[in-house]
């Protein structure tokens, strides 16, 4: 067995993720590329410290790419190979500059969401702003998740392999259960034609082999074609693909004139700072959004819009009311 399907079964076992199982396997092959091909036992500390340098001075990545490279190797070293090489230092860090999220106003978020084009695209964007879901939590929603009794819509497995409920939004319940009758069609010639049933956890599908063939564990937003799952090489029924939202996401800020670098993912920072500017408490958007600390959405605060939960007249604005300064 390579090494390659070392960490790809290591992964696995462990229930991580596709994209860091892609990930984990990506930064393997430049590690042992930059090393001239050699094999990883012969290496340590040393050549890791070697390659987080190389990719800081010469590949100028980002901290995150090089903490995700850095946490890539220690599982290899670790896990796959067995071998403890402890802390590793010395390496030259990458600059870790302070981000904060793009966020639109209510009424550019309006304006892109209203021209994204094509179904079930657009219903998928109404839910990243309408919920706070990422990406691919809304793609990977089942039927059973959404509870229109409730009006919530339970994420199952998300960041950190952690579960949450957050908001169903009244105004898509109707257009949730359009997309539903929509998914009962595929769910139904699926069955006519006697083809494996959807992707489910690997404990469930252990457990009762049939159970992907349920209308419950269906797609909300499944695939009009089949194609090969990665992990089980199966020919399968998945839910659509990211790209296609992304694309209708990207189109939809331009027809709409939005100067900001718009993606899916902003209409989450979006739900997140709008619901802070409403009012609501910091801790219940923190639960909405699944944050395991509480620090990672008061970043959302930096970007309230000024005048809002805050107050913040800008001193301007005062001296021009006041008459010191002519207005325009």
């Amino acid at each position: 067995m390579t090494i390659e399907e070392r960490i790809r079964n290591e992964i696995r076992t462990r229930h991580y993720s596709l994209k860091t199982e892609k990930a984990y396997v990506r930064w393997y092959k430049r590690f042992v590329r930059h090393h001239q091909l050699r094999h990883p036992e012969q290496m340590g500390r040393q050549e890791i410290g070697e390659f987080l340098t190389h990719l800081a001075v010469d590949g100028r990545v980002a901290a995150s790419t090089q903490n995700q490279a850095l946490a890539a190797l220690l599982f290899l070293y670790r896990q796959v190979l067995g071998m403890e090489i402890g802390y590793v230092e010395g390496f030259a860090y990458a600059k870790r500059g302070k981000r904060l999220p793009v966020v639109l106003n209510k009424a550019d978020t309006v304006a892109v969401l209203e021209n994204v084009a094509g179904s079930p695209q657009d219903l998928v964007a109404h839910l990243l702003y309408g919920c706070g879901m990422r990406l691919s939590e809304a793609l990977r929603l089942r039927i059973k998740d959404v509870d229109f009794g409730r009006g919530v819509v339970i994420v199952h497995d998300g960041k950190g392999q952690k579960d949450r409920s957050t908001v169903l939004p009244r105004g898509l319940c109707e257009w949730m259960t359009d997309q539903m009758v929509i998914a009962r069609k595929f769910h139904e010639i699926d069955r006519q034609r006697k083809r494996p049933g959807v992707q489910v956890p690997y404990a469930l599908e252990r457990k009762k082999p049939t159970i992907g063939e349920d209308w419950g564990w269906f797609w909300v937003f499944p695939a009009e074609n089949e194609s090969v799952d990665p992990v089980s090489g199966v020919q399968r029924r998945h839910h659509i693909h990211e790209s296609t939202v992304q694309k209708a996401v990207r189109s939809a800020s331009r027809v709409a004139g939005v100067v900001q670098r718009v993606t899916p993912h902003v209409f989450r920072h979006c739900f997140a700072t709008h619901l802070l500017e409403d009012g609501y408490d910091i801790r219940t958007v923190q639960e909405l959004l699944g944050h395991k600390d509480v620090k990672t959405t008061m970043v959302y605060t930096h970007v309230m819009r000024p005048g809002g939960v805050a107050g913040v007249v800008s001193p301007l604005d005062n001296v021009r009311e006041k008459g010191v300064i002519r207005g325009e």
